[in-house]
């Protein structure tokens, strides 16, 4: 497959990247949705790290969607967490936006986040048919 096979996504609703990447590419039959962080776009962070784990959960839903995908598309899942001690409120936030079989997924703590954000999520997701 070459890069000409790869398209990138890229909706309003959704915050604009931070740097240079796409929101998500489409290549095959998979969206890889780069990492999202809880802000709306245009809006700053919220203090508390299950509003910022729902937002960006809603930002993972909204570009899935602009592409062709649904939350019930997600194979794949990574959560980085500036603080692993928020794991179990960000897994009850998580939890409500997939159902099983749940998406494979990993977790891991790391020093510092975009924008000293405390959660982002990517994700990988199957395009159906076309």
């Amino acid at each position: 497959m070459s890069r000409t096979d790869t398209k990138a996504v890229y909706t309003p609703d959704a915050p604009a990247p931070v740097g240079p990447y796409s929101q998500a590419v489409v290549t095959g039959s998979f969206i890889f949705v780069s990492g999202q962080l809880g802000m709306r776009p245009g809006g700053s962070l919220p203090d508390s790290v299950a509003e910022q784990a729902e937002i960006a959960l809603e930002n993972l839903r909204i570009i899935l969607n602009s592409a062709g995908a649904c939350m019930s598309d997600v194979v794949k899942t990574t959560v980085l967490l500036k603080n692993m001690k928020d794991f179990k409120t960000v897994n009850e936030v998580y939890q409500g936006y997939f159902t099983e079989p749940y998406p494979a997924r990993a977790a891991y703590q790391v020093s510092e986040l975009p924008l000293n954000a405390m959660v982002e999520i990517e994700a990988v997701a199957r395009l159906k048919e076309r």
